[in-house]
């Protein structure tokens, strides 16, 4: 068949399309063994499941960078994962790296924590000043990483001028996407060198395998699956098979997501239970404009303030039926979790307010069940008036 970019729907299901040979298995095979048969005198790369070139990884990891746009990909044994390696494959002892300080908690405590015993520096910039990308740039900044749309707030980041400083000064562009979902937004689409996801999330959807990808150049994927090898952060294949599995409806559930998520977030800012809603779908949403220029989708994030505080999460917790109190998002199920004893747990209660994050704060991961039912379940766990 022609080369020509098929949508992402058919991308997803099919990767590379092609013909296949009569009383082919439709559905591919898990190839689950750790080492495979080497020719004789051969000099080639052995195939070994911890270099990450089982057939199950090979093909998922081919599909995942045609819907990223990017020249390949890889993935991992997490979205953790994903993240270290993808840094270590830009960053050296003694570098400096720009991050924005809207990025999820772990993320925060692997910068904090872990890269500064690599002697890397980091500084952190508020997005919604975009003067201070230059201005936080040294002369050893290698990189500059962003995570949109963010967690557990849905900031829609401008990638515009943060890839200007990037080209400026020579700088690799990260960005992690995962609560988009390369259905809703490219990140190397609008000036990023790597794209970064947990697979756990969308890419699967049904909340039982934990993967991470990473996608961009050749030589970028090059030097983090070098470092797969050498830290063992390998997929197993029958994860790889559940992911590519996962990924087959992943432009259907998306549009599921979408409308989930918008119909309760409409729904929620009209109830006095809530003191703010946070969904860049709704026109209250600081980044709606930006949202719906870069966007293809609001996706199924919502973040729900109570009015009443930590007691009033509490309660509304422990009256609900439908929706599942559990950390993780983007499966199927509608969970919620509060991201001061989950996401957000390693942070301070005044530097996580300080974020937009009070206590109080609800993380609702809209799954793909009927909307009504999603809203009925939360209208009477809050005792709102039908």
């Amino acid at each position: 068949m022609s080369a020509r970019r098929r949508g992402p729907s058919t991308t997803a299901v099919h990767g590379i399309p092609h013909r296949r040979p009569d009383w082919a298995p439709v559905a591919p095979a898990i190839l689950q063994s750790s080492t495979f048969v080497s020719p004789v005198g051969s000099d080639e790369d052995i195939i070994y499941s911890r270099y990450g070139n089982n057939p199950n990884q090979v093909e998922l990891a081919r599909k995942y960078a045609l819907l990223e746009g990017s020249e390949d990909a890889i993935f991992l044994a997490s979205g953790m994962g994903a993240t270290a390696l993808a840094h270590l494959a830009v960053l050296r002892p003694g570098d400096h790296l720009v991050s924005s300080s809207w990025i999820y908690g772990g993320t925060r405590q692997l910068f904090d924590e872990e890269l500064g015993r690599f002697g890397i520096e980091i500084t952190y910039v508020t997005p919604d000043h975009p003067r201070l990308w230059r201005k936080s740039v040294r002369k050893r900044t290698r990189a500059i990483f962003v995570e949109t749309p963010t967690n557990p707030l849905m900031r829609v980041v401008d990638l515009t001028p943060v890839a200007h400083v990037a080209r400026e000064f020579g700088l690799a562009l990260l960005v992690d996407a995962t609560f988009a979902s390369p259905i809703n937004f490219r990140p190397l689409e609008h000036g990023a060198d790597v794209a970064i996801t947990s697979a756990t999330k969308y890419l699967n959807g049904h909340s039982d395998v934990i993967a991470g990808a990473v996608a961009g150049s050749a030589s970028l994927i090059e030097e983090v699956n070098r470092l797969m090898r050498r830290w063992g952060q390998s997929i197993d294949p029958h994860a790889a098979w559940l992911v590519d599995r996962g990924m087959r409806t992943l432009a259907l559930r998306m549009e599921r997501h979408n409308a989930n998520g918008r119909a309760v977030a409409e729904w929620a800012e009209s109830q006095a239970a809530f003191s703010r809603v946070h969904y860049p779908g709704l026109p209250s949403h600081p980044d709606h404009e930006l949202a719906r220029e870069v966007l293809d989708g609001f996706g199924g994030m919502v973040g729900l303030e109570l009015a009443g505080g930590p007691a009033a999460a509490e309660g509304m917790l422990q009256r609900l039926e439908l929706v599942t109190h559990a950390p993780s998002l983007a499966g199927v199920e509608t969970l919620v979790s509060e991201p001061r004893l989950t996401s957000h747990r390693g942070i301070a209660p005044e530097e996580r307010a300080a974020l937009g994050i009070p206590d109080g704060f609800l993380r609702l991961s809209c799954g793909i069940e009927d909307a009504g039912d999603i809203i009925g379940d939360l209208e009477q766990a809050v005792g709102a008036e039908r």
